[in-house]
């Protein structure tokens, strides 16, 4: 289809022909999907219902979790249909919706992140100030913002997008992203859109977030070097899983970023689809894993309210 304006629909063409298979895939992915919603809920209502956990650090955590809810949602839900389809075809309308979704889901991982580094850094830099600079409400403000602006950002690089006129449908790849769907355009005024994924996209929601956190790390691990034995234990045990999360997150955002710009055809295919769907897929089932199983705070307070231990 050229020069046209009336694209109803997109075809993804990086799902593997799995064949009489597909329903053993559509299993596992169905039980993936089960697994991150059951795991994520979990420690939301932990955090909800033990009031000892319903400080700043928690509270971000409890944030982090919604959004890997958000995130799973905006891509298993219809990796299953289209494991089950033959043709992978996505309506254009749904297919921006998906785009909102993931690259809301993405700015809103990252600025979590970043403010979850900013909490330990007053924590471990400046105990005696903790209770001043982050207070509940303050904390919730915080949250408040990462959402609306993660939300608004979205929405202006979305509305650039849906102006375009394209001329073609196909997006190598398992779900919507923006910068493909842009690829496919042949409208002469995509320069907009362009210019917000990098200014946007790449400086404010990538670039200045990463740095601060590298900054909070430096100052961290300054104070750290001239602490106690007990002092240091006590920072590794709560930066670490953020460290961990946070690299997770780096990794797949760097590939999404390299693999929509560059050839990699030189990767095997079947890794490039599981690369493809680690952000939206991975990051949510491992993140309760990783601050469950490593934060004790969050072990008792599991056992406590779930009765696993008398």
């Amino acid at each position: 289809m050229t020069n046209s304006t009336e694209i109803v629909s997109f075809v993804l063409t990086m799902y593997i022909n799995i064949g009489k298979f597909k329903h053993l895939y559509f299993i596992l992915a169905m039980l993936l999907y089960i697994s991150v919603i059951f795991a994520n809920t979990c420690l939301i209502v932990v955090i909800y219902v033990d009031r000892n956990l319903h400080e700043p650090m928690y509270l971000f955590l409890c944030c982090l979790f919604v959004n890997e809810i958000w995130g799973s949602t905006s891509l298993l839900p219809c990796l299953m249909v289209h494991i089950l389809s033959d043709t992978h075809e996505i309506s254009a309308f749904y297919c921006f919706i998906q785009i909102f979704n993931i690259h809301s889901y993405a700015a809103i991982e990252f600025g979590t992140l970043t403010i979850m580094a900013y909490d330990r850094y007053v924590c471990i830099c400046k105990p005696l100030h903790y209770n001043v600079l982050m207070t509940i409400g303050k904390v919730q403000i915080g949250i408040l913002v990462i959402w609306m602006i993660s939300f608004l950002e979205v929405g202006v690089l979305l509305s650039f997008t849906i102006r375009l006129k394209f001329c073609g449908t196909v997006i190598q790849k398992i779900s919507c992203d923006n910068h493909l769907v842009v690829e496919l355009s042949c409208s002469p005024d995509r320069t907009m859109s362009y210019l917000h994924d990098v200014v946007f996209g790449l400086l404010f929601t990538v670039a200045v977030p990463l740095s601060y956190i590298s900054y909070t790390y430096v100052r961290i691990f300054a104070v750290c070097l001239k602490a106690s034995k007990q002092t240091k234990m006590k920072a590794f045990d709560t930066c670490l899983p953020h460290l961990f999360s946070l690299m997770s997150f780096v990794f797949a955002g760097f590939y999404n970023l390299i693999s929509q710009r560059f050839d990699m055809t030189f990767v095997p295919h079947e890794l490039r689809v599981i690369l493809t769907m680690y952000g939206p897929i991975v990051q949510p089932l491992l993140n309760p894993m990783i601050y469950g199983l490593k934060l004790s705070k969050i072990r008792h307070a599991f056992n406590v309210v779930f009765k696993l231990k008398q």
